[in-house]
């Protein structure tokens, strides 16, 4: 069995052949989205066995490690999974969507058995490596495959059910009517979350007869207000402040790195933001003051999962899909100067009860 090979592999080895030891399941169709995910508590507690001989790496998308967002939380996954379960570790940023390639084969060379790989714009890089390396087992975040192979799992998030909860409250908090949201480029995993935003906005309309418009994204065309890039702080602030000029007092940026902007230019002119993948006080807490809350994602909790059934060589290509239900996906504390009063709180929690019963459907 591919396990027992590995275990008897020396630690440290820093380059390997790779060999397949034992047969994979051929089945090369689709799996079902997992209906239970990995939770924060479900992995708490490191198993008795320890993985000292298994390697587990990751390739960053080009906002690297240190994003504040998507990349770090993922980042995070590798290293608790160092800490609880001792696999060795590696990780490569990326500086352009042009280095995916090299990096994810760099990882490999270095004896990798577990890779992670963070964001929807390494799915083909991710997917070629994992054709070539076959005794790898590849996850990848924010991204899934029609037809996975054996050894690529993908992780995902619906993001647009948490959203949804930001929406409500952005337009519940709004004095000037008019909220905006941004996002660094247009792909399924940044649009998702602009998608649930509307939709609560017009949720909230619904409820209280408002018409709180909502300026940055038509769910219709699906277009709307992008950097093109996640990288650049400086183009994220003045998109928004674009926006607040037009009246938008609540900010909602879907860019990485470059959605701090979007929070600095809400921290400038004295109105309110939401951020996205992590909680924003604790990543960005620079920036606190001005947040409502933030739509998080559980990519650490799903990434150091994925490195412990590839180490206990339990690894599958089932697709984890983290949802409100599972507590994969959901909105962070309140900021503490976001001024959320008991009724809009206890509204909140109303609609997430309602999304997780099927009686509101985010689409």
């Amino acid at each position: 069995m591919k396990k027992t090979a590995r275990m008897a592999m020396v630690a440290g080895l820093v380059a390997l052949s790779l060999t397949a030891c034992g047969e994979r399941d051929s089945d090369d169709s689709a799996s079902e989205p997992s209906s239970s995910a990995p939770t924060s508590e479900a992995t708490s507690e490191a198993p008795s066995e320890q993985f000292p001989n298994h390697k587990a790496c990751i390739v960053s998308d080009s906002g690297g490690f240190d994003d504040k967002s998507f990349n770090q939380t993922s980042y995070a996954g590798l290293t608790k999974a160092a800490e609880d379960y001792g696999v060795q570790t590696a990780e490569v940023e990326s500086n352009a969507p042009s280095e995916f390639g090299d990096n994810i084969n760099e990882m490999v060379q270095q004896g990798c058995y577990t890779i992670a790989t963070v964001g929807f714009l390494l799915g083909d890089a991710t997917e070629a490596a994992a054709k070539k390396n076959k005794d790898v087992d590849f996850a990848i975040v924010d991204f899934a495959y029609e037809k996975p192979l054996p050894n690529v799992k993908g992780l995902t998030f619906n993001t647009a059910e948490p959203s949804f909860l930001a929406g409500y409250l952005a337009a519940a908090k709004s004095e000037t009517g008019t909220v905006g949201t941004f996002g660094g480029v247009n792909i399924p995993t940044v649009t998702i979350f602009m998608n649930g935003f509307y939709q609560g906005v017009q949720k909230y309309n619904e409820d209280e007869g408002a018409d709180v418009q909502v300026i940055g994204w038509n769910p219709e065309t699906q277009e709307g207000s992008f950097t093109n890039d996640f990288e650049n702080k400086t183009l994220g602030q003045s998109t928004a402040e674009e926006m607040i000029t037009q009246g938008a007092d609540v900010i909602f940026p879907v860019a990485g790195p470059a959605g701090l902007g979007g929070l600095q230019a809400a921290q400038d002119n004295d109105v309110k933001a939401i951020w996205v993948d992590t909680d924003g006080c604790e990543s960005a807490a620079e920036y606190c003051d001005v947040l409502l809350t933030s739509v998080v994602k559980a990519m650490d909790v799903a990434v150091e999962q994925a490195i412990l059934e590839s180490a206990q060589d339990t690894f599958s290509n089932e697709v984890y899909e983290g949802t409100l239900e599972n507590e994969g996906v959901g909105l962070a504390p309140y900021g503490p100067e976001a001024d959320i009063d008991d009724e809009l709180s206890s509204k909140i929690d109303e609609l997430k009860q309602q999304i997780i019963d099927g009686e509101i459907t985010v689409e």
